[in-house]
């Protein structure tokens, strides 16, 4: 069974539901609100823990109900959580607004991922234990530069999602081997609208990357073969928020188990698919044998 360990965020998502976002200034009157665990740390956890690997997560929660319940859902979708530690002050909080849509804006506050800026004493063993190490951008980068340094000088394959997106030092792109940004990502890394123009700049700072699109499905370029396009499934999306975590997750487990990359990509976005027609994050992930009915190997 492949090995993931996660370097991020863990989150309680705080999802307000309405017809449509309120502009600047604006009142508007939601239909529901739900806490909802989140952070993309987690929620790639939980989407590979789902997906059918073995999974360990390493970050911070407060000490307060929030962190009690998000180290809970962790550990109750098979992710361990001995490495996940727990600091005084609250735990990280994502405030998020859903319309009808199905689109989302988020704001996110750090809170015990703001202490998470070293490795911890056996992090090290952990990540060189690993097949994968996912990385995300909602903890401090040096922290985020170490792991990806740890897994290099171990040989373990190092997945980023560079998210929320920021300007990428070139020690940690070096350390990259797969970078996984949505197109308005790679846009703002590169100046560049186009995902394939986009996907081709950042070939000059790492080997492979793969863009996701959301409907449109995502693009695979690496250095020695030409570009690949793979649909998404046409689904009617409930609630984004997740997807693209929910798709990196089920990525990394697929690449874990040496499938194709265009098999890979189409069983992550069979994965993602699944996600967007059920509200919330973690909770709409679906697991390994959903994924398999929708899109057997």
């Amino acid at each position: 069974m492949t090995h993931i360990a996660v370097l991020g965020s863990t989150n309680m998502d705080l999802v307000v539901y309405v017809e449509k976002p309120p502009r600047r200034g604006e009142t508007v009157t939601g239909r529901e609100f739900r806490t909802i665990p989140g952070g993309k740390g987690a929620n790639q956890a939980v989407a590979a823990a789902r997906a059918g690997a073995t999974v360990s997560m390493i970050g911070a929660v407060g000490h307060d109900t929030f962190g009690t319940r998000l180290r809970s859902t962790l550990e109750h979708s098979g992710v361990t959580t001995d490495h996940l530690r727990t600091v005084e002050g609250p735990s990280g909080t994502a405030h998020i607004v859903v319309d009808d849509e199905g689109g989302n804006a988020i704001v996110v506050i750090p809170g015990a991922n703001g202490t998470v800026d070293h490795l911890v004493p056996g992090d090290e063993g952990l990540i060189a234990s690993a097949d994968a190490l996912l990385l995300q951008l909602e903890i401090p980068l040096a922290a985020v530069l170490a792991g990806a340094q740890t897994a290099r000088a171990h040989g373990v394959r190092t997945i980023l999602t560079p998210a929320p997106v920021q300007p990428l030092p070139p020690e940690l792109l070096a350390a990259t081997d797969l970078l996984v940004p949505n197109e308005h990502e790679a846009a703002t890394l590169t100046g560049l609208a186009d995902p394939f123009a986009a996907g081709a700049a950042l070939l000059d700072r790492v080997p492979r990357v793969v863009i996701t699109l959301g409907a449109a499905g995502s693009v695979y370029l690496t250095r020695d073969a030409e570009p690949l396009a793979v649909p998404a499934p046409r689904v009617t999306a409930v609630d984004s928020t997740g997807a693209g975590d929910t798709y990196v997750g089920a990525l990394a487990v697929a690449l874990g188990e040496e499938r194709p990359i265009r098999e890979a990509m189409t069983w992550a976005a069979a994965a993602a698919a699944l996600s967007v027609q059920r509200e919330g994050a973690s909770a709409s992930m679906p697991y390994r044998s959903e994924i398999e009915a929708r899109y057997p190997s």
